[in-house]
């Protein structure tokens, strides 16, 4: 057998091994947001209670320009943690904190952000505030299992990651979550998903998928 006949068959091999594992990865995200969908109802009913018991009210949503496979972009939904103005808040926050924009720049978030309301303390440390992502899910925007998805305004900060990283559906969970999360720089989690893109498959996915529960069952990095 020609090299050129082991290579053309290596590579119907591979090709084959991917559109199973994308087809097994999807109807598992169909039905794991149909699930999803069952359990946002309850949840909405709750946080809207809580943001009026504490005079906030404006949507329990918030929705946010996210970049998504291939560098598509769409549009992302949330449980809102944040007080309404919280993206003006923030560029007013850059503007006259050097100190702030320095632990910007470097982790991408703020650890002790002024901008989160009562509750989204509370749907943050419960891990909840992302659950509304489901709807994505389903839509096909995202995946159960990916690399996190990034604002447009981090395109130019990923550097020589973001072509790495765009190869994936951006996830609900992922290996960066499990690995660090919020502890984490941002640089470090460019990393961490990058090594995703690179090694991502069934396995890897099913060892990220329980390993999810523990990291919120014992609230690991979340913040």
């Amino acid at each position: 057998m020609h090299n050129t006949d082991v290579l053309s068959n290596n590579s119907s091999i591979v090709a084959l091994k991917n559109r199973t594992y994308n087809f097994i990865k999807r109807v598992f995200d169909i039905l794991f947001s149909l699930i999803g969908l069952i359990a946002l109802i309850p949840c909405i009913i709750i946080i809207k209670i809580a943001n009026m018991l504490t005079k906030d009210f404006n949507s329990v949503f918030y929705t946010q320009d996210r970049i998504g496979k291939n560098g598509k972009i769409f549009k992302l939904y949330k449980f809102r943690s944040m007080i309404p103005n919280a993206d003006k808040v923030l560029e007013e926050m850059l503007k006259e904190d050097n100190e702030i924009t320095r632990e910007y720049k470097l982790n991408k978030k703020l650890k002790n952000d002024p901008r989160i309301s009562k509750v989204g303390k509370v749907i943050r440390k419960l891990s909840i505030d992302e659950l509304p992502q489901v709807i994505n899910i389903l839509k096909g925007d995202m995946s159960l299992i990916g690399n996190r998805p990034y604002l447009p305004r981090e395109k130019k900060d990923m550097g020589k990651y973001y072509k790495e990283i765009i190869k994936t559906r951006p996830g609900l969970t992922g290996y960066w979550q499990v690995n660090g999360r919020s502890a984490t720089t941002f640089k470090d989690r460019l990393k961490l998903e990058s090594y995703y893109s690179k090694h991502c498959g069934l396995k890897m996915d099913i060892k990220i998928f329980f390993k999810t529960f523990k990291v919120v069952l014992f609230k690991d990095g979340a913040e």
